[in-house]
């Protein structure tokens, strides 16, 4: 068989994609994740032939899709999620920022009658005072712990919502796109709880695709990591950025807010590096860009 038809049949095998069906219906954070990796996959069909993308046949948190990725079962073979030195380890990132890093700046879901109370922080100990929710499997959950708070945690990512208006917790601590966001997906329903509006918290991460450490999920990360950079370059990727945060960005007024800044230990050299070489794919939203 000559190399040319080789090539050719490899050109036109189809990329099956499949990523995990969200646990919660509404949780409207993938349409944003698995449409980027749909235009990254379209980007790339003229180099690297069709693709199917899909989401898995169940739902499934964080901790079983990355068991299914590691296990290479064909349930699912990739995901989003934030990043740590540990997942990077684990499972192959694809080092490229989903979000542009913008979930590294915090806004907080509390209870209405807590603002003045937020509204009065001045200093980092003074936020410290306050106990914060967060998933037990998020990587969020360490940073904030050894940043010096008081971690509650839950194990449904919409029971925290409940757990914030029944007081288990004073706040919780979402991305400035995600909080505004969940606040209008549930605001009928949980009418106590509204986005703070005074500070900001800061520690840096990011979000990525993740794929199995193996020749496919290589393969497969190579080509998205094609189509993201392909994106970026022709102005796509920051087009698809603002369409579905540019309003939330807006409406959380950063620049008039309280700042307070903690560390994040579990980021990896190699994405501290990426922050440094690569600085216009991380967006700064106090600077506007």
């Amino acid at each position: 068989m000559g190399a040319w038809l080789l090539a050719a049949q490899a050109i036109a095998a189809t990329t099956v994609v499949i990523y995990p069906r969200a646990e919660s219906a509404t949780d409207s954070q993938v349409v944003y994740d698995y449409e980027l990796l749909r235009l990254a996959l379209e980007a790339t069909v003229a180099t690297h032939g069709p693709y199917e993308l899909r989401p898995s046949a169940t739902s499934m948190n964080q901790s079983r899709t990355a068991g299914e990725i590691a296990l290479g079962s064909g349930l699912v073979n990739i995901f989003a999620r934030s990043t740590t030195q540990e997942w990077e380890q684990r499972l192959l990132p694809i080092r490229i920022p989903i979000d542009k890093g913008l979930i590294s700046y915090r806004v907080f879901l509390i209870r209405a009658d807590m603002q003045p109370r937020f509204a009065a922080v001045q200093t980092l100990d003074e936020l410290r005072a306050f106990s914060v929710g967060s998933f037990v499997t998020w990587a969020d959950t360490r940073i904030l712990r050894e940043g010096g708070f008081k971690v509650v945690t839950g194990e449904s990512y919409e029971g925290l919502f409940r757990m914030l208006v029944a007081s288990r917790f004073d706040f919780f601590s979402r991305g400035v796109d995600e909080a505004y966001r969940e606040y209008d997906e549930r605001h009928d329903q949980l009418p106590e709880m509204k986005v703070e509006d005074a500070l900001l918290l800061h520690f840096p991460t990011t979000r990525f695709f993740f794929v199995q450490r193996s020749d496919e999920g290589k393969h497969l990360a190579d080509r998205i990591e094609a189509g993201l950079n392909r994106m970026l370059k022709d102005g796509s990727f920051d087009a698809h950025f603002l369409r579905y945060k540019g309003a939330l960005i807006e409406r959380a007024h950063l620049k008039s807010r309280r700042v307070f800044h903690i560390d994040n230990p579990f980021l990896s050299p190699e994405t501290q590096a990426t922050r440094i070489a690569r600085p216009e794919i991380w967006y700064d939203p106090l600077k506007g860009r």
